[in-house]
Parts: structure tokens; sequence; C-alpha cells
């Protein structure tokens, strides 16, 4: 098939949205792009407010004036799902509902991103409770206890899973036998389809099309999984297995190579082909030294592709996990690394592309950088800090920076 009628695309969300909205994991292409341009500053950038929240490492999403952030409630088995004003950050509603009791290192708040579509919002908790909120005041439609429902296990650091909503359905990785992923009816919360026996990951997914054929793409516990949306169809399974069964890393799409990524087994690029719903899937190259953790990397055009490693836990290194991560920049098509830059942070820094193919990284101490997407050398534009320790990425709209760290909500004005 020739590649200009192979033309790959990541898929938004199918619903009319405000054009600088950031509505879900990743923002509006799932990608960790955006459309709008950000200047290089002078200075500290400036904090326009802050409002204290829950426990959590989920990231904030923006739609139609709004910034809507899930939460734990404090000294209790509860999470929150709150919205605020987004010029102000004064809080225009909050809902809450119990949850079952859950203890883990890190934190035992939700670690998943909501998603805001047709005027309604979906989360998915940390016990793995799946929800559905109504925008305007919060009105709870539906809830399933997916776990309870599909009779899974929970996972070491508790579901991560941030629900992906295209078409009719919503898509979660669930990690039940026969329901490893499952799609849910985005009106009703009904069971749509449930596929596979894999264990769940803390990947979350992405939907993408391969010419005309739309899928789902998920990262299970197994490896990467491409799936038809309506009816759960596998199209081409390939083997992506964690030492520690810790994959977090949210797949790819680079041209026409998906890329996926785990703390110790680190990269691999897979050459994707086919048609007229027969799609493949194969292995292009594998690096081991591109072993992401739980950032996701991002692509800049064709060819470039900027990803922040981490230490492999299991490797007979000098250092241990957490010491140090380091940003890479990569080639899509071969997996060959082409500079890098290390001490982002010890576990974690976030990637943003902006709309003038720039890239934000956010280090994990909270100094958020503006750099130049150059394929020789690290090349650093503007640098601020603006807020605590953070795992969480941020959110890009109308010139404003939202982000979570370990006790705030916090908006930062970009540019001059």
């Amino acid at each position: 098939m020739p590649k200009a009628l192979a033309l790959i695309v990541v898929v938004a969300l199918q619903t009319a949205l405000h054009a600088d909205d950031w509505p879900q994991w990743l923002g509006p292409k799932r990608d960790g792009s955006s459309e709008e341009k950000v200047a290089a500053w002078k200075g500290p950038l400036k904090v326009l407010w802050k409002q204290p929240v829950g426990e959590g490492h989920g990231s904030p999403v923006v739609a139609k004036g709004k910034v809507y952030l899930l939460t734990r409630v404090k000294d209790k088995n509860a999470e929150e799902l709150t919205a605020f004003d987004a010029e102000t950050g004064k809080p225009a509603w909050s809902k809450t509902y119990e949850v079952a009791p859950f203890k883990s290192f890190f934190g035992n708040g939700p670690r998943s991103t909501p998603a805001v579509v047709d005027g309604k919002v979906y989360t998915f908790g940390i016990t793995g409770v799946l929800t559905c909120f109504d925008t305007d005041g919060g009105a709870q439609e539906w809830q399933v206890d997916t776990l309870k429902e599909f009779k899974a296990p929970n996972l070491f650091f508790g579901a991560s899973c941030s629900p992906l909503v295209f078409g009719d359905h919503v898509f979660v990785n669930v990690g039940g036998k026969g329901a490893s992923i499952v799609a849910l009816d985005k009106v009703k919360g009904t069971t749509v389809w449930t596929k596979l026996d894999d264990k769940a990951s803390y990947s979350s997914p992405i939907a993408m099309k391969f010419g005309d054929v739309p899928q789902v793409v998920f990262l299970t516990a197994s490896g990467l999984v491409s799936l038809a949306p309506e009816d759960g169809k596998v199209y081409w399974k390939y083997p992506l297995v964690d030492a520690l069964a810790e994959s977090s890393t949210t797949p790819v799409l680079a041209d026409d190579v998906l890329i996926g990524s785990s703390v110790t087994f680190g990269s691999l690029g897979l050459k994707l082909g086919g048609g007229k719903g027969k799609l493949t899937a194969k292995e292009a190259w594998k690096n081991p030294e591109l072993n992401c953790y739980f950032s996701t990397p991002v692509a800049v055009g064709k060819d470039l592709l900027f990803i922040v490693t981490a230490t492999n836990p299991t490797a007979k290194a000098k250092e241990g996990l957490g010491t140090s991560s380091t940003l890479r920049c990569i080639e899509v098509q071969t997996g060959k690394e082409l500079w890098n830059k290390p001490k982002v942070g010890k576990f974690h820094a976030s990637l943003l592309r902006t709309g003038d193919s720039k890239l934000l990284l956010l280090e994990e101490a909270g100094q958020l950088v503006l750099l130049d997407a150059d394929p020789k050398a690290y090349k650093e534009l503007a640098r601020s800090p603006i807020c605590r320790n953070t795992w969480a990425h941020p959110a890009l709209s109308n010139g404003r920076l939202y982000v979570r760290d370990d006790k705030d909500l916090v908006c930062v004005q970009l540019g001059e």
C-alpha cells in the first residue's frame, strides 16, 4: 500500500470542542500536543491562582471554561470530582462517592485523568470505579465498580487507566479474565463488549486510524493490542512485558510507527501496515535503553520522538530506580538516540508539544522549561519554577498552564 494512502492519524474526541480546550489525558488529540504557540518568557512566570486539592497524581483537564480534577477525600474512603472556574480558580461544584479501602506506596489518591465529552465527565478511580457525571452541576449519570463487575484484581499501585471516550463507547483496561479490555456505553454505562484475559497495566489507551480503519490501542500487562472499537475484534497483538508489571506509558503514534515502552523492557517501534480491516504490526526496532516509567513520549513531526527515561531497577547499576531521569531525542524510524539531557527528575518529567513545534518540559521538581525541538542538541529557551514536586502531566488551554502538585492545583500564565 502506498504510504500516502496509509495515512495514520490520532483520533481526537468526537465532539465539538472549544479550540483551546484540553479535555482529556494528553490533550485534544491524546498525544501530548496543542495547537497553541508558546513564546519564550523572561523571568519567573506569573501564578494566576492556586487552590488546595486532595491527594492524587491524575492530571487536570479543561473544557468550556472549567477545570476538572479527581482527588481523594482526606481521611475517608472516598473520591471527589471538583469543577473549578478556569479564570479565577473558584470551585464551581464538587461531587464525592465512596470507594473500597485502598493503600499503596506513593499515595492513595486517584492516578487517572478525567475525560470531558458532550457535557459529561468520565472518571476512573484508584479502586476501578468508573463514573459519568454531568458537567452542569455534577449530577451522577451512572457508575460501575469495574473490579467487582468484571471480577478483576486491583493493581499494586491502584487502577490508573485514564478512560478513553471514542464514538459511543468508554474504554478502560480492567484486567479481568475475559474482560481485560472493556467497552461500555457512554450514555448508559452498560457493557458493550469485553475482550482478552490479559492483566491490567497502568497505561491508558489511544484511538487512531490506519487508512480508513478506526482502532483502539492498549498496552496491557501482556503487551500492545489493537482492537476494533465497535465489537472488540482483535486486529493484532505484540508482546511487551515489564519485569515488575509496571507498564505505565501511553502508546505513541509517530508517522507510521507505534511506540510502546516500560521501565524494565525499554521501548520498541512497530511498523503499521495493511488496510480494509486487515491490519498488521511488525517490529521495526527495539531499544532497551529507552525505558519510560510513567512519562509518555511526544512526537515532533514525522522524524523525532522526545522521551523521558528512568533508571532500570532490574539493571545492575550503581544507581537504583528513581535516582535520575533523562530526556532523550530519538529517531522515530530507527529508535536511535540523537542526544540526551540527564537529571530532569528522579522518577519523572512530563512533555507537551506546542503549536509551533516547541516542547514544554515540566521537571519533577516543578521547573517548567521551554525547549527548541532540535535534533542536534538540547536547546533551552526559557525556564521558570511554577509549582512544587509533581508527577502529573499539565494541561495547556488559552495561554495558561494548569498543573497539580503535591498540594495544590496551580494556574500559570504563559508568554511574556
